[in-house]
C-alpha cells in the first residue's frame, strides 16, 4: 500500500474519532484501549514495544523503525450494572430530614459505545521518525432518571476528549530510542443535576453546565535494549489543565430562591491526571515474550471542578493517586499468527467516603486475550477481547445547596454500585508503507 492510501485511511479514521465516544473502561474515567494489539495483553509492555501502535504510551516507540506504519482500531465497550439507594436523605430548613424518594434502583447508567484509536509513524531516516497519535483518553457518559434517588448528585454527565499527540523520536544507536511530543487536547463536557426547592413536595429545579475548549500537555519517553530479546521503557505524560467555556443554566427555583435562576456564560476548570509508565518485554523462548508494565496515575490532580462567575463554586472530587499493574504474554503460534493474553489490576482513584453517582467506579481486574494475523508483508489484522470485573462500591456524598444562607439544604446521598461487568471487543489493523 502506498503512502497516499495509508494517509487516506488515517484521515478517514481521524474523522471517525470526532464522533463522541461514550464509554470509560479503566479506573476513574480514563479510556485505556488505545491499541488493539496492546489490549490483547492488557496493555502490558506497551511502553517497551515498538511501532505506531505504542505511541500513546511512549513517543520513543518509533525511534529506529525500518518503515513507516499506520495503526487503526475500534473498541466496543459494553458495561452493565446497577446503582441502588441505601437511604439517601434530604435535610431542608425547619423540617426533619426525609427520604428523597424516586426510583430506588438504576440499571446500566454507564452508556455503551465505540472508542476508535489510531496512530501514524513516518520514517525519515535510520534514526529519526515523526509520529502522530489520535486518541480519546477521557470519555464517558452516565445517564440517570431525572426523578431517581441520585438526582441531586447526577442526572446526565458526559465528557468527550480528543487528544492529538504529534511527536518526534530519535535513535542514537540500536540500543537506545528517545522521544517527545505534545498533547493537544480538546474537551467537551455536559453536567446536570437536580436542585431542591424549599417546600417539601415541590418540583425540583435543574442545573445544566456545558463547555468546551482546547488545552495543552506534553509527553516524553525512552527505550533501551540492554541485551538481545530485552527492551525496557519509561515514559511520562503530563496532566492537562482544562478551561471549558460555555453556558450555565439554572431553572425552576421557586419562592425566595427564584432570584438564583440564571443563564449566563461561565468557565469550568479541571485537570486530568499525569501518568508515569514503566515496563519491559523479555523474550523467554524463541517464540514466547513476557510483558510487564506499571503505571502511576496522578489522579490527585483531579481534586475539584472549579466554576467561575456567576456561580463561583467548586465541585469537590478528591481523587487519589493510584498504581496499575499488568502482566501478559505474546506467543508466536506460526509465521503468521501471534496469540496474546494478559491480566491487569487497576484500582479506582475514587474514595469510598466521597464517591458520587457521576463516576460509580470500583477497583478493577481486566482479563484479556488477543491475536495478530499477518495477511501479507504489509498488513496485520489485530483482535482482542476482555472481561473487566469492577466489583461493588459504595456511593457516599454530601451535597450542600445554598450554603451559608437560611435556605441551606443538605442531601446525604447513600447508595451502592453493584453487579458491575464490562465486556470489551476490539478489532483493528496495522499497515506498513
Amino acid at each position: 500500500m502506498g503512502g497516499a492510501h495509508a494517509m487516506l485511511l488515517f484521515g478517514t479514521a481521524a474523522a471517525i474519532l470526532l464522533i463522541p465516544a461514550r464509554p470509560a473502561a479503566a479506573a476513574g474515567f480514563y479510556l485505556q484501549e488505545q491499541s488493539v494489539r496492546g489490549w490483547g495483553r492488557a496493555n502490558s509492555g506497551e511502553v517497551a514495544d515498538e511501532g505506531a501502535a505504542s505511541l500513546w504510551w511512549n513517543p520513543a516507540a518509533i525511534g529506529g523503525i525500518d518503515s513507516s506504519e499506520a495503526s487503526l482500531g475500534a473498541t466496543a465497550v459494553l458495561p452493565s450494572g446497577a446503582l441502588a439507594d441505601r437511604g439517601t436523605l434530604i435535610d431542608r430548613p425547619v423540617v426533619p430530614p426525609a427520604p428523597v424518594g424516586g426510583q430506588a434502583v438504576m440499571r446500566d447508567p454507564i452508556q455503551k459505545g465505540i472508542a476508535p484509536n489510531m496512530a501514524l509513524a513516518l520514517r525519515l531516516s535510520d534514526r529519526l521518525a515523526l509520529g502522530l497519535n489520535v486518541a480519546s483518553p477521557f470519555s464517558f457518559t452516565t445517564d440517570y432518571d431525572p426523578a431517581g434517588w441520585q438526582r441531586y448528585s447526577a442526572i446526565r454527565t458526559r465528557l468527550v476528549t480528543l487528544d492529538l499527540q504529534p511527536s518526534v523520536a530519535w535513535a542514537p544507536s540500536r540500543a537506545v530510542s528517545l522521544g517527545a511530543g505534545l498533547n493537544v487536547q480538546y474537551a467537551d463536557a455536559w453536567l446536570s443535576n437536580a436542585l431542591p426547592n424549599l417546600a417539601p413536595g415541590s418540583p425540583d429545579a435543574r442545573l445544566r453546565l456545558t463547555g468546551s475548549g482546547w488545552d495543552l500537555g506534553w509527553s516524553a519517553g525512552a527505550q533501551v535494549r540492554p541485551a538481545p530479546g530485552v527492551t525496557l521503557g519509561v515514559a511520562y505524560k503530563s496532566s492537562v489543565e482544562h478551561r471549558l467555556r460555555g453556558p450555565v443554566d439554572i431553572s425552576g427555583l421557586l419562592g425566595p430562591l427564584a432570584a438564583r435562576n440564571v443563564r449566563a456564560p461561565t468557565v469550568a476548570r479541571f485537570t486530568t491526571p499525569w501518568q508515569l509508565v514503566m515496563g519491559g518485554r523479555f523474550r523467554v523462548q524463541e517464540r514466547l515474550t513476557l510483558n510487564v508494565q506499571a503505571v502511576r496515575f496522578g489522579w490527585s490532580e483531579f481534586d475539584r471542578i472549579a466554576i467561575a462567575a456567576p456561580l463561583n463554586n467548586t465541585i469537590p472530587e478528591n481523587y487519589k493517586d493510584t498504581w496499575s499493574f499488568a502482566v501478559g504474554l505474546d506467543a508466536q503460534a506460526n509465521e503468521r499468527l501471534t496469540l496474546r493474553a494478559g491480566i491487569q489490576r487497576d484500582p479506582t482513584p475514587t474514595r469510598d467516603s466521597t464517591r458520587d453517582a457521576r463516576v460509580p467506579d470500583a477497583d478493577r481486574i481486566d482479563y484479556n486475550a488477543g491475536f495478530s494475523f499477518r495477511l501479507n508483508e504489509r498488513f496485520v489484522l489485530d483482535g482482542a477481547a476482555a472481561l473487566t470485573d469492577p466489583g461493588s462500591s459504595p456511593i457516599a456524598r454530601q451535597e450542600r445547596f445554598y450554603a451559608g444562607t437560611g435556605a441551606q439544604t443538605d442531601v446525604l446521598t447513600a447508595g451502592r454500585a453493584r453487579d458491575q461487568k464490562v465486556f470489551v471487543l476490539a478489532l483493528g489493523g496495522r499497515v506498513r508503507f
